[in-house]
Formats: structure tokens, C-alpha cells, sequence
């Protein structure tokens, strides 16, 4: 399950509603957390040991949700990322805003060389 963060909300209905337009980032970014990043776009995002966020592509939406349609992979290097609860999509490689975020399945510790592998598929968005 997902969640639409407060930026992306506005900037939905300003489009839509004609008070402003936007457009697409040219590519989203997948980024891991170690705390819900909520709505507002807080929490606390993965970062050092080699971290950085992934560009991950969807496919075209269907009843009301699409999903991942790339293979994601996080290795920690020299030393640990911590536990990974939640995962963010995000409009830029570093700072930018917070679009879509959502909790694993399973919370995962990620340490020293540990990868942490998202397959296609794996990261549904929805809207409902």
C-alpha cells in the first residue's frame, strides 16, 4: 500500500483544477527509510555505507495502481544501513520532494554488505 505525500496532493489539484500547472520530474528515485516519512515528508532516509537513491520506472497505470517494472538494489558498504520499515519515490537523486511512500512488508536490517533487492514488480503505487 502507498501513500500520496502533502507536496504531490497540492500539486494535484492545482493541475487539475486549473489554478496551476506542473509537470512530470524527468525520473523518479526510490529511497529507503528507517522511519515512516509520512505525508509530510519527514522521517529518516538511509544514508552513507554506499547508499543512494535508484531510479526506478513503473508501468502504465491500471485500476487505479501500477507497479515497479525495474529490478532495485541497495548495498550497504563499510558499513551498515540500519533497519529498512518504509521506502520513499521521490522527484530527484538527493533532497527534492517526497511523492509516494508506503511500509514493507517486512522490515529489513540491512548490514555491512547486505543487499536489499526490490524485483520488478515489488513497489505498487496506488490511488484510491
Amino acid at each position: 500500500m502507498s501513500a500520496k505525500s502533502n507536496y504531490l496532493e497540492l500539486k494535484v489539484l492545482d493541475h487539475f483544477l486549473g489554478t496551476a500547472s506542473t509537470s512530470a520530474p524527468s525520473n523518479v528515485y526510490l529511497a529507503l527509510h528507517t522511519a515512516n516519512p509520512t505525508d509530510a515528508g519527514s522521517g529518516t532516509e538511509v544514508s552513507g555505507n554506499g547508499y543512494s537513491r535508484n531510479v526506478v520506472t513503473f508501468a502504465s497505470a491500471s485500476g487505479g495502481s501500477t507497479a515497479s517494472n525495474s529490478v532495485e538494489e541497495f548495498t550497504a558498504s563499510g558499513g551498515a544501513f540500519g533497519t529498512v520499515t518504509h521506502f520513499g519515490i521521490w522527484d530527484a537523486s538527493s533532497s527534492g520532494n517526497l511523492l509516494y511512500y508506503g511500509a514493507l512488508t517486512a522490515s529489513k536490517t540491512i548490514a555491512d554488505g547486505d543487499t536489499l533487492r526490490f524485483a520488478s514488480g515489488a513497489i505498487t503505487i496506488s490511488e484510491d
